[in-house]
């Protein structure tokens, strides 16, 4: 097995691929206003699509999701034919580093959990000639929220994602990149374990039995044990946080 295969082994079959919850989402999207009639969103980093769900069941509008993954792809394919909403999502496979859609296509763009695979300002500046005039902006990118970390959490983050930032540095990238910030807050600890966290923590259980004599499959589980740990230790120290924003 490759590291990627266990990597998706251990994240297929999950409600989420990152912290996040309906209600986080619900928040987010009441922050936008004097929408279209049915506009159109791009979700950007889809994963298997909950979020992208949670937004078609909001308002009747037109969701084009994004990402690279088939698997996940099909299942949100699935879950918006359950739930009566093939006629407005589509799924498509596409790289967010390049997307191939006409300036000013959106009204909405969408990315939660997913900024950070582009860059936060990288994302920022490269997906805003997608929005149409005015058009809206959220993601979510963890982010320190507090400016005292341990040394433990610290370390963890610099090998983890060493581009994270305080919130106030990201509101300040977010103005230079040409947006107004409209509203922002950190998502609760219950969208990190609820449909994310605890799924995980439950598979490693079986995993590790199951690759017990693989070091390097091991040796993936155990590092996804560390995050968990890490955030069961530090989660005062820093958290995902909702940025939604318009463009000006």
């Amino acid at each position: 097995m490759t590291q990627e295969q266990i990597f998706f082994e251990i994240h297929t079959d999950i409600p989420k691929e990152g912290p996040g919850d309906t209600e986080s989402t619900k928040k987010a999207f009441s922050k936008i206003t004097s929408l279209p009639p049915r506009p159109k969103i791009l979700d950007i980093g889809c994963g298997p699509g909950r979020q992208t769900l949670d937004l078609a069941a909001l308002i009747d509008c037109e969701i084009i999701a994004v990402d690279t993954h088939p698997s996940y792809l099909a299942a949100l394919e699935e879950k918006a034919k359950q739930a009566g909403f093939s006629d407005r999502i589509r799924a498509i496979r596409m790289d967010m580093n390049a997307l191939d859609f006409a300036a000013g296509s959106f009204d909405i763009i969408w990315a939660e959990g997913s900024i950070y695979i582009a860059g936060f300002e990288n994302g920022l500046n490269t997906w805003r000639r997608l929005l149409k005039e005015g058009g809206w902006m959220a993601v979510t990118e963890v982010s320190w929220l507090r400016p005292d970390p341990s040394e433990e959490v610290k370390k963890f983050w610099a090998e983890a994602y060493p581009a994270i930032k305080s919130v106030e540095e990201n509101l300040k990238i977010i103005a230079v990149c040409g947006y107004e910030i409209v509203d922002h807050f950190a998502l609760p600890s219950a969208a990190w374990w609820d449909d994310y966290y605890r799924p995980i923590e439950r598979k490693l259980v079986a995993l590790r039995e199951k690759y017990k004599a693989d070091p390097e499959a091991l040796s993936i589980i155990e590092a996804e044990q560390t995050e968990i740990d890490i955030y069961r230790k530090h989660s005062d120290f820093y958290g995902y946080v909702f940025y939604v924003m318009r463009s000006v």
